[in-house]
């Protein structure tokens, strides 16, 4: 991990990449990639909170397996993008330095370029806020077109959680939540708590009030915006992750996506609109 001594708001470059460190009095931390805007640590209660794969690819053209990535302007392979969009994948220029005692706030965008272009013709904005406070963190996407002609996408935070033993999560909150079983290409409805044997694939209509996920005696409250109408729900499982090259062998004990997103239905953004979304992940 980077020097834990560095002062907030320092550029420090890890495994070749710069990031920048955010820091509470109580311990609290994060750690943010420019290279696809994306968190990479979030320590909170004395424990990382983010799982991030010892085998993940630090080339800055790969998207990074951990952390929170952003899918954006497509999910998975719903169109004719690269799998997830580009986002994750692209350098993103820092606006707004953290400074306070606290919270702390980091302000990041990436915006239309001509690498942007090569997948992707349109104009775009997208703001990214970290918000680090003491036991939380808050993640806050604003995507702005700037451009004469309108455009759709999908988005989603693509949360990668630590977990102790997956085998014994549970996720709470999600009953009676309509899902469709992206394995068994199913639609039903959710009943119960959520467990794990096996890969876990499934996209739910977003429940009104937080998720809750029970690792064993930690837990953590997970809450969306209502503008991300669908929680997506994930891990591997040992035969998938077997075949991953970016995550180890028993990678998929350790790790849990909870994703807040917008995938069922496109946004849909006209000359000079703006869309935001968010997703908030507090330590019970």
């Amino acid at each position: 991990m980077p020097d834990p001594a560095l002062a907030p708001g320092a550029v420090d470059v890890w495994q070749g990449q710069p990031g920048l460190r955010l820091c509470l009095a109580n311990g609290d931390s994060a750690w943010v990639s420019l290279h696809g805007g994306q968190v990479l640590s979030w320590v909170a209660g004395g424990r990382e909170r983010l799982y991030l794969s010892p085998q993940a690819r630090f080339d800055g053209q790969s998207a990074l397996r951990g952390g929170i990535p952003l899918c954006f302007p497509q999910f998975n392979q719903r169109g004719p993008l690269p799998k997830h969009g580009f986002a994750r994948n692209l350098p993103w220029q820092v606006d707004a330095l953290p400074t306070g005692q606290a919270t702390q706030t980091l302000r990041l965008s990436l915006h239309d370029s001509e690498r942007s272009r090569v997948w992707w013709p349109e104009r775009f904005a997208v703001q990214l806020a970290v918000v680090l406070a003491p036991g939380c963190l808050q993640i806050d996407l604003a995507v702005h077109n700037p451009g004469p002609s309108a455009w759709d996408f999908t988005t989603a935070l693509h949360t990668y959680l630590a977990v102790d033993d997956i085998a014994q999560v549970r996720v709470q909150g999600l009953d009676d939540c309509a899902r469709w079983d992206a394995l068994a290409d199913r639609q039903g409805v959710q009943q119960g708590d959520i467990a794990f044997a096996g890969e876990y694939d499934s996209v739910f209509q977003a429940a009104s009030a937080p998720v809750r996920l029970q690792d064993g005696g930690q837990g953590l409250e997970i809450a969306q915006s209502a503008s991300l109408g669908q929680t997506v729900v994930w891990n591997p499982g040992p035969d998938l992750c077997a075949r991953l090259p970016d995550l180890p062998a028993t990678g998929y004990q350790h790790l849990l996506c909870i994703e807040a997103a917008q995938i069922d239905q496109p946004v849909s953004l006209s000359p000079g609109a703006r869309w935001t979304g968010g997703q908030h992940l507090r330590v019970l």
